[in-house]
């Protein structure tokens, strides 16, 4: 999947906003970041573009890393990680109503 067109500063703030309320959508467990899960949150940012993510890891380093990885392996931006959970954004321009992310 190609990367995403960068986010800059004030769209990655308007989308942490926006972010806030939502529940997570998938939960990576236990088991790691299999490919069935990137899958499901490759499905889910496609329908949704902005998604939270709930990372069951050990410790913070874990789950920066696994963060890190979600968003590299789904081209995909990290917009925020608090505690376990971590918010990504990947536009979808064949959506019917795409997210009107601010413009610079």
């Amino acid at each position: 999947m190609p990367p995403s067109k960068p986010i800059t500063e004030r769209q990655r703030r308007w989308l942490k906003r926006q972010v806030h309320h939502l529940k997570p959508v998938v939960i990576v467990g236990q088991h790691g970041l299999s490919d069935p899960v990137l899958n499901e949150i490759g499905l889910a940012l496609d329908h949704h573009e902005l998604i939270k993510v709930k990372i069951a890891a050990g410790d913070r380093d874990e789950r920066d890393a696994l963060a890190s990885e979600i968003a590299e392996r789904t081209a995909g931006a990290l917009i925020d990680r608090i505690g376990h959970t971590a918010a990504f954004y990947r536009a979808n321009p064949k959506k019917r109503q795409p997210l009107a992310l601010p413009v610079d």
